[in-house]
C-alpha cells in the first residue's frame, strides 16, 4: 500500500467509511499515526474503550469486538475532527455516533418520503431521528442536523406549522430566563432555537433545540411566513414500542438496524484487554 494512501484525511473518506478503515487497517500501526502528507506526525491515540465502541467499529469496517484499539482511536478521532467535535479525543461516545447518523444521511434527509416535497421551502423536523434540515422542491438547501424535541408531557406539536415571529436574543418567560438564542417561533411558544446543553439527553419543553451555531445559520435562512412540518414521535416518548432503549429506535429510524445493541455490553472489557489493545 502506498504512503499517499494512509495519510488520506478523514474529510475525503467519511462518505465510504468503511473504506477508509479498510486502508488504515492495512497498513502498518506506525503508517496508520502519521498525519496528513507535510504534517506532524499524530499524538499518540490513548482513549479507552466507549459506551458506543461497538457500533463505531460497525460504521467504519473495523473488528467487532467492543474494544478500543490504536486504530480504532485513530479512524474514530478523525470522524470527530471532520465533524467539529471537540474534543476530538478518539472515545467512541454517543455525540460521535449520532452525529456519524446524521452525516450518512446528509445528501438525501428525505429518502423514507415522510416530509412533504413543495415549490416552496419546507423545515422538515423528523422526530423520529431527531433531526431536522431544510428543503425546496427536492433541493436541500440546509443540511440535516441534529435536535432535541419535546420530552414527554411536553411533545413537539405535528403537522404544518408557520414561522410567525424572530428574535435572534431571546430568554424563555417560563422557564428560568434559559438563554434561546436565535429562537423563529412557528407553533404557540415552540420554536427552533439554539442551546449549550446536550441534545442527547431528555429532551425540551417543545422547542426545537439545536446547537447554537446551527440555530444561527437557521435564522439566517428562514423567514417569516415559511413552512414547517413536522412528522414522527421522539423515542421515550408517547407509546413505547416493546422494549427497545431510545438509542435503538433512533438507529432504527436511520436504517441502521442491528447496529444499535452491543452484542458486548453484558460482557465490558477487562482492565487487561483494554491495555493489550492500547499497546498493540
Amino acid at each position: 500500500m502506498r504512503v499517499v494512501q494512509s495519510r488520506l484525511s478523514f474529510a475525503t473518506g467519511l462518505a465510504c467509511s468503511t473504506a477508509l478503515a479498510g486502508q488504515l487497517l492495512a497498513s502498518s500501526p506506525a503508517l496508520a499515526q502519521e498525519g496528513p502528507s507535510g504534517s506532524a506526525p499524530e499524538k499518540p491515540c490513548t482513549s479507552g474503550s466507549g459506551a458506543y465502541q461497538w457500533q463505531l467499529e460497525k460504521k467504519f469496517g473495523l473488528p467487532q469486538d467492543g474494544v478500543q484499539s490504536t486504530r480504532d482511536c485513530i479512524v474514530i478521532r478523525r470522524a470527530q475532527r471532520f465533524l467539529g467535535i471537540k474534543p476530538a479525543d478518539g472515545k467512541a461516545d454517543l455525540r460521535t455516533y449520532r452525529l456519524v447518523l446524521v452525516y450518512e444521511v446528509r445528501k438525501n434527509p428525505n429518502a423514507q418520503g415522510k416530509c412533504p416535497v413543495r415549490k416552496y421551502r419546507v423545515t422538515c423536523v423528523d422526530l423520529n431521528r431527531q433531526i431536522m434540515w431544510v428543503q425546496t422542491g427536492r433541493k436541500i438547501v440546509f443540511a440535516p442536523v441534529p435536535i432535541r424535541s419535546g420530552k414527554d408531557g411536553y411533545e413537539t406539536r405535528r403537522g404544518w406549522h408557520k414561522i410567525y415571529l424572530k428574535r435572534a436574543r431571546h430568554f424563555s418567560t417560563i422557564y428560568n430566563n434559559a438563554p434561546m438564542p436565535h429562537s423563529q417561533f412557528f407553533n404557540g411558544g415552540q420554536a427552533f432555537h439554539g442551546t449549550y446543553s446536550d441534545l442527547f439527553k431528555s429532551g425540551s419543553h417543545g422547542c426545537v433545540n439545536m446547537y447554537a451555531a446551527h440555530a444561527k445559520r437557521l435564522f439566517k435562512l428562514l423567514k417569516v411566513g415559511d413552512r414547517v412540518y413536522v412528522w414522527g414521535t421522539k423515542p421515550g416518548t408517547g407509546k413505547r414500542h416493546g422494549v427497545y432503549s431510545d438509542d435503538v429506535l433512533i438507529a432504527q429510524g436511520f436504517g441502521s438496524f442491528g447496529i444499535a445493541e452491543d452484542p458486548t455490553a453484558e460482557q465490558p472489557p477487562t482492565p487487561q484487554e483494554l491495555e493489550a489493545a492500547l499497546d498493540e
